[in-house]
């Protein structure tokens, strides 16, 4: 399945936490890592790690942009979704951590261990 991937932002103080609490729990190098502001991510990049979830599941309702374009009433496409979100980092729902198929949205201790534990 190999290693987790930890999805964050170093300006978002959850993002933090929820590293702090991936390092205290693992330890460095158990997880590889994707700061979005250092390594925004590409509409590819985007819709391969989105797979068969449902894309809205990955949008940031508390984005300025979100509740702007009214997203929540009228939701963007997929493909919309995909290239606003490529071009707008904090659209993107964090943290996330990946492995495979599975994603935990937001930093969720419980739900953190229970996907580090399936490896």
């Amino acid at each position: 399945m190999g290693k987790p991937l930890f999805i964050w932002k170093k300006t978002c103080s959850n993002c933090r936490k929820a590293r702090a609490f991936l390092h205290e729990l693992t330890g460095d190098g158990v997880c590889d890592e994707r700061e979005l502001n250092a390594r925004p991510m590409s509409t590819e990049e985007l819709d391969l790690l989105i797979g068969q979830h449902d894309y809205k599941l990955f949008l940031n309702t508390r984005n300025e942009l979100y509740r702007a374009r009214k997203m929540k009433d009228l939701p963007p496409t997929r493909a919309e979704a995909v290239k606003l979100m490529a071009g707008e980092v904090n659209l993107i729902k964090r943290p996330l951590l990946v492995r495979g198929q599975k994603v935990v949205f937001g930093f969720d201790e419980d739900q953190f261990r229970t996907l580090l534990a399936k490896g």
